[in-house]
């Protein structure tokens, strides 16, 4: 997911200015993902969201003392989401893996059977015995289920933790530290290393 571009952004004014705006457009970010991440059947989404959280997770970690001390727990709640998001991720990782191992080892076994159907004139009921597959399949048919259980599990942590971030008024109270902020402080050429 691409990071939205941040307007206004001014290299001579107060590092808590421009922080202030970049943190607002993060923020937006997220809680425009949010719909679609709450969504089991929409991992895109998901996964955008747990970028868009950790880009927020970041930000505010560099710029929570210019805004005091909710943008720190504000922070703290990003990396929630982005770890709740990350469980589930892993999954719909892994689960594609799985499935495409099965989907080889089936290929693999069915093109021996057809060579030794093909040798012996018809079926072989033997031959299915003799398959290289045969014992795999059950382990790999068990570790997707592992998975796909893993992924629902973490999705409705996921689901419930984000309600309950957003109940507590992460957006509202976040853009109140935003704008109350000290006005006073460094400009983004000073941070940088350049003589204002």
């Amino acid at each position: 997911m691409k990071a939205r571009k941040v307007k206004g952004l001014d290299p001579d004014a107060p590092l808590g200015d421009n922080a202030e705006r970049i943190v607002s457009v993060r923020l937006d970010e997220v809680y425009d993902l949010a719909p679609g991440a709450l969504d089991p059947d929409d991992p895109r989404s998901l996964h955008d969201m747990r970028i868009a959280a950790k880009r927020l997770r970041y930000l505010l970690e560099l710029t929570a003392p210019c805004f005091g001390p909710y943008a720190g727990k504000a922070a703290k709640r990003a990396r929630e989401l982005q770890e709740l998001a990350g469980e589930v991720h892993d999954c719909d990782v892994m689960l594609p893996r799985i499935h495409d191992h099965l989907a080889r080892l089936r290929a693999e076994d069915a093109h021996r059977l057809s060579e030794r159907y093909r040798e012996n004139g018809g079926q072989e009921p033997a031959a299915l015995a003799r398959t290289p597959g045969r014992n795999l399949y059950r382990g790999l048919e068990l570790l997707a289920a592992h998975y796909q259980a893993r992924r629902e599990l973490a999705h409705e942590r996921f689901v419930v933790r984000w309600r309950e971030i957003d109940k507590e008024g992460m957006r509202r109270r976040l853009r109140v530290a935003l704008r109350s902020r000290s006005p006073a402080g460094a400009t983004l050429a000073e941070v940088g290393g350049r003589k204002a």
